[in-house]
């Protein structure tokens, strides 16, 4: 089965039967391993803040009450964040979720990422704009999806698009999944 998935002004189509991606009629690479799926389901952790229920990884900790009356990235949210990215192998903070994508950027990246079986977690940050706002300043990255793989921010959909294009995601991944 052939999805196109749209990145900025490039259509990108992901075969998911053998997970090769094109660009227009080209073939631009493909991946023949199985990464082993560590994706536990997300489940509703800690208070609402500011009226926005926010969703985060089984077993992280709460977002701190503080980001919930700052706009800026505070203590308790960059160390909320830390732990985050750190304890999940790979994170994408996105617009929706891996279910429900509201943001055709947001999206893409979610197709490369199952495309790849591999396991992830996302976290929806229009349910929470402290977290939003928060996060440019915590990856220096003014735009979303964010993409966190081993702890370190990896880069927004071009960039993962280019890096699946050329095989750098796989390889990558491939690496951080067996490790």
């Amino acid at each position: 089965m052939r999805e196109t998935v749209f990145s900025g002004k490039e259509q990108t189509n992901i075969d998911k039967a053998n997970k090769g991606v094109t660009a227009g009629d080209q073939d631009v690479g493909g991946c023949e391993f199985n990464l082993l799926s560590l994706c536990r389901s997300p489940v509703l952790h800690g208070e609402p803040q500011d009226n926005a229920d926010f969703l985060l990884p089984l077993g992280s900790p709460p977002l701190p009450a503080a980001a919930a009356s700052s706009g800026a990235l505070t203590p308790e949210l960059k160390s909320t964040l830390d732990k985050v990215v750190s304890s999940h192998k790979v994170v994408l903070f996105m617009k929706g979720t891996k279910e429900f994508p509201q943001c055709g950027f947001s999206h893409t990246v979610v197709q490369i990422l199952k495309s790849l079986n591999v396991g992830f977690e996302t976290l929806n940050i229009l349910e929470n704009e402290n977290l939003r706002q928060g996060l440019k300043e915590y990856s220096n990255w003014p735009t979303f999806p964010q993409l966190y793989i081993d702890g370190e921010f990896f880069g927004g959909c071009d960039i993962t698009v280019e890096a699946y294009k050329t095989g750098e995601l796989q390889e990558l991944l491939e690496k951080v999944m067996c490790s």
